[in-house]
């Protein structure tokens, strides 16, 4: 290689936008160097891959080469493939293959085909790239491999994800870390944490990367035992000082699990931080109803001269919604785009309408319907008929479950919502009428689950569940949970209790379609109650609302077992202590 072409390498080695790279280009031109293969390659590369390059250009210099090498095939696929049109990498790669002569894939167009493929859900493209990576012999590729299985999860695919990620001859760290990330995105946690201990098993250790999957899947199971573990490794081997992410990972997963204390001591003890780090200590302030700290940590955030976007006035309106600091929460409101320059979106109107919803200002919460651009969101509606169930009123209840059948956006939970009020305000025929929507449209309830972390195991419950192997242990712990909750005052006719053959029915207050149900958090807590020793909390993560009966049932049981019981269910956390519940029954 001459003088000229090296200098040029050079120059490109240091480039860092596309107008010098032009200027470069020029002057490879003029010497009459720009064909030489490691320029042109490189040339290509800062276009396609770079942050600051640019893809049209790349297509341009692509298209000069009347017979490219699978490198330059290779570049452009990879810039696609993390572009906004990843599709355009398969079709470049069909291009590739179908060339003549044509250029031969190898691991790293796989790799880049397959992150294309995940991007773009281009499902069926994936199985034929199976085909063809495994008659191409880079079936035991651990790279390509890995990119298959991340592929076929981000399709939804995740049977053919565990199958390919099982038959891999051997697996490095980066493919454990990618499975359980995987399953981290596809939202099947337990997964997650079932890969990683069939990892530990391997003798591996964790790194940031695994440390920031598995503390995702704590926080969404409410698995506090295995995130502090993680928590205290972290701290040891310096991942806390190194990795950001590794942090708001941990804030996440504390306030996720109930200890909001824990997420501010990381908070405290992170020495970098992030729009994220501030937004998910605020966001978890909100979601356990500490309103007043919410606005308290939202002003050290101004003086931290940290800018709030519109996640930071998410979490700030929440938490002055569960603790009904409603003027408050209107002042901030209006400040988000007269002082901060936020433009409020359909989730802070639906935060306004449950604020004032739940304030007992249902006219003004039709106002902020009515007044935004967010008229025709369900979610809006949705929040205004929850407030009226809470306030028993029957009329805007049907103006907003009436929007909801308009927008054919309604569900069984918005009849149920609606009946609860019918029936609040003794009108039975209203209750009949929802009960018969529902049955002639055949809408379905979404189930109801229940996470509990004992001894380091999350077992998860759903409603009726008779699938556990200590269920009639679990029901003769419910008899004594309802014997010791009605010593203490509790009105056993809340329960209803409706046998069938040896279990134990609840019809809750609530409408339901089926007749009653065991509520998923009610056998969870008897499980907690019954491997864990006197004295100790329980953590259940739930993923829809608590009904109102199993509310004061759990009031009850906290008393009358002395236990702290922390329930995270689809809206804000419940911390139920001596009888008493932190949000004050205002939910």
């Amino acid at each position: 290689m001459g003088i000229a072409e090296e200098a040029t390498l050079t120059l490109l080695k240091q480039c860092n936008s596309i107008h010098h790279l032009h200027e470069i280009h020029a002057q490879a031109v003029v010497r009459g160097i720009d064909s030489c293969p490691a320029i042109a390659g490189k040339l290509l590369s800062f276009c396609a891959t770079s942050a600051a390059g640019n893809l049209s250009y790349a297509l341009l210099l692509f298209s000069r080469f009347p017979n490219p090498p699978t490198a330059y095939w290779n570049s452009l696929i990879h810039g696609f493939s993390i572009s906004p049109s990843p599709s355009f990498s398969i079709s470049l790669y069909n291009s590739m293959v179908s060339s003549s002569p044509p250029a031969l894939p190898g691991a790293a167009t796989f790799s880049f085909l397959l992150k294309a493929c995940g991007q773009a859900s281009a499902a069926r493209k994936c199985g034929e790239v199976h085909g063809s990576i495994f008659r191409r012999g880079f079936a035991a590729n651990i790279i390509v491999c890995t990119n298959l299985s991340r592929a076929y999860t981000d399709n939804g695919f995740l049977g053919d994800a565990g199958k390919v990620f099982d038959e891999m001859p051997e697996r490095d760290i980066i493919a454990w870390n990618s499975m359980i990330s995987s399953y981290c995105r596809a939202g099947v946690h337990e997964e997650a944490l079932r890969i990683y201990e069939k990892m530990r098993l391997t003798g591996l250790g964790l790194d940031e990367f695994t440390a920031v999957g598995l503390l995702s899947s704590c926080a969404h199971l409410g698995a506090l035992e295995l995130g502090t573990w993680v928590h205290k490794f972290s701290e040891k081997n310096g991942f806390l000082d190194k990795n950001v992410f590794v942090g708001n990972a941990l804030m996440d997963m504390y306030a996720k699990c109930g200890s909001i204390e824990q997420a501010r001591a990381v908070f405290d003890r992170m020495r970098n931080r992030d729009n994220f780090t501030w937004n998910s200590l605020l966001f978890g302030l909100g979601v356990h109803g500490h309103g007043k700290e919410a606005i308290s940590f939202f002003h050290e955030m101004l003086m931290a001269a940290v800018k709030p976007n519109s996640v930071s006035f998410l979490g700030l309106l929440m938490g002055c919604s569960h603790q009904g600091l409603a003027d408050e929460g209107l002042e901030y409101f209006h400040s988000m785009s007269s002082k901060f320059d936020v433009k409020p979106d359909a989730k802070h109107y639906g935060c306004m309408v449950d604020m004032m919803g739940r304030a007992g200002r249902l006219g003004k919460a039709l106002e902020f319907i009515k007044e935004s651009s967010f008229g025709s969101d369900p979610v809006l509606w949705r929040a205004l008929l929850s407030a009226c169930k809470i306030h028993k009123n029957v009329e805007i209840g049907e103006l907003a479950l009436g929007n909801l059948i308009e927008m054919s956006a309604h569900n069984a939970g918005d009849c149920a919502l609606l009946a609860g009020i019918y029936a609040s305000n003794g009108d039975s025929v209203g209750v009949s009428m929802m009960r018969k929507m529902v049955k002639e449209q055949g809408m379905k309830t979404t189930p109801g689950w229940s996470c509990i972390e004992v001894k380091g195991v999350v077992k998860k419950f759903v409603v009726d569940d008779l699938s556990h192997p200590d269920i009639e242990e679990i029901h003769e712990k419910l008899k004594e949970m309802m014997n010791r909750a009605v010593a203490l005052g509790y009105a056993a006719e809340n329960f209803k209790p409706v046998l069938r053959g040896d279990s134990v029915d609840v019809v809750a207050e609530e409408f339901i379609p089926n007749g009653g149900s065991i509520h998923s958090e009610i056998l969870a807590i008897a499980f907690g109650l019954m491997r864990t020793p006197e004295g100790t909390g329980l953590r259940i993560a739930k993923n829809l609302r608590v009904c109102i009966d199993c509310h004061l049932l759990t009031k009850h049981v906290s008393k009358a077992f002395d236990r702290e019981i922390i329930v995270r269910d689809r809206v804000r956390f419940h911390h139920f202590k001596e009888g008493s519940c932190s949000c004050n029954d205002y939910w």
